[in-house]
């Protein structure tokens, strides 16, 4: 102890308090009890506590140091243009952004595979619900149809239940059509170019056309005219079909031999 007083006395320096600025107090008041908590009183397991009286302590000193400060007209505020050394460099800041980022995008990453995974496993809970539904009024028909081929039922109203169901999902497929229509790109293209009209089945004939015979005519029809077709025309069948029958044509081999 007497070693370490000499040694402390040997690069001691007597200098003023504003070269110094030591401050050494405990902390202020606790505003909730009213009275200064001692080092003692302070539990070192809890965190909270113990930060809090660091806190009180610090600000303690500052609210003994302000007041010295300015009786020295020494300035204690920051000017705007004061920019502090950071104690790491830009290089290695940087490599630190990029490793939280990196960190970041991988925990988003697994988020959403998480997602993923709940998603088709939500998917094939509910298909296998569905298909146990479907096989389970599947097979209450087939009994209901087996007791009723044995005569043990004369009641047809799983018939109604089928037909009331198919009926459903018709409705429903049909509302889903009427829902969706036409794109905004396909009523523009009609709106500009208008409807081409209806294509399947436009060659028809209908009750109209078949009682008008405005545009009969009888000498064509019959092949008297001059056009083709007559027995002196270029295109009757006759004209064409140069070669002769089969029976003639084997009799023409008979006579041959």
């Amino acid at each position: 102890q007497e070693g370490l007083k000499q040694c402390l006395a040997e690069f001691r320096q007597q200098l003023a308090w504003v070269e110094r600025l030591d401050v050494t107090l405990g902390p202020v008041a606790d505003p909730v009890s009213g009275s200064a908590s001692t080092s003692d009183a302070v539990d070192p397991e809890n965190d909270f506590q113990r930060e809090m009286n660091f806190y009180r302590q610090a600000q303690a000193a500052v609210l003994e140091a302000l007041p010295r400060l300015h009786k020295l007209q020494v300035l204690t505020r920051r000017p705007d243009d004061y920019f502090a050394e950071m104690a790491k460099s830009d290089q290695q800041m940087q490599k630190i952004r990029q490793k939280l980022k990196s960190k970041q995008e991988a925990m988003e990453r697994s988020e959403k595979a998480k997602q993923l995974r709940a998603m088709r496993k939500y998917g094939k809970k509910v298909q296998v619900e569905i298909l146990q539904r479907r096989q389970k009024e599947k097979k209450n028909m087939l009994n209901a149809v087996k007791k009723y081929q044995k005569g043990l039922s004369d009641k047809l109203d799983f018939l109604d239940e089928e037909q009331t169901s198919s009926q459903g999902s018709k409705k429903g497929s049909a509302s889903q059509q009427t829902k969706k229509g036409p794109n905004a790109k396909r009523r523009y293209k009609n709106q500009k170019f208008g409807f081409g009209g209806k294509k399947k089945g436009s060659k028809w004939n209908t009750k109209e056309s078949f009682n008008d015979v405005s545009s009969f005519q009888s000498k064509v029809a019959h092949s008297k005219g001059p056009g083709k077709g007559g027995r002196g025309g270029k295109g009757g069948k006759k004209a064409l079909n140069k070669r002769p029958g089969k029976r003639a044509r084997q009799k023409m081999k008979n006579r041959a031999r």
